[in-house]
C-alpha cells in the first residue's frame, strides 16, 4: 500500500506541476475554445471530455480521486511532458499546440 500512496503523491505533484491554469482559467478557456459565431455551450458542457475531466480533478481533494481521475491525470502529465519542454518554456509560437495544451490545463506562456 505504501508504494500506492507514494505513486499517488507523485502523480498528484506531477499533475499540479503541469496543470498550471486555475480551474477558473481552464473553465473560461474551455468556454472560449468551444464558442463560435452561432453557438456558445453551456458553461458546464464546454470543451472536450478530457478538458472537463481535468477541470473536475482540479476541484477535488486527493482523497476523492477515482481510478478514472488517475487515468486522466496520467494522460495529461504524459501529454504535456511529451509535447512541451518544461525547462525552456515559453515556446508557444505554435498556436495550435498552445490551444491543445490549454485544453488540458497547461498554458505554455504562463510563468
Amino acid at each position: 500500500m505504501m508504494s500506492d500512496a507514494l505513486e499517488l503523491d507523485a502523480l498528484w505533484e506531477d499533475f499540479h506541476r503541469v496543470v498550471n491554469m486555475t480551474s477558473a482559467e481552464l473553465a473560461a478557456w474551455l468556454r472560449v475554445a468551444d464558442a463560435d459565431e452561432r453557438t456558445e455551450p453551456l458553461p458546464d458542457q464546454a470543451g472536450d471530455a478530457t478538458g472537463q475531466h481535468v477541470l473536475a480533478v482540479l476541484q477535488k481533494r486527493r482523497t476523492d480521486l477515482t481510478e478514472d481521475d488517475l487515468r486522466v491525470m496520467r494522460q495529461v502529465v504524459d501529454t504535456v511532458t511529451t509535447e512541451t519542454d518544461l525547462e525552456n518554456e515559453p515556446a508557444a509560437e505554435d498556436t495550435a499546440l498552445r490551444h491543445r495544451l490549454m485544453s488540458l490545463g497547461h498554458d505554455p506562456l504562463k510563468a
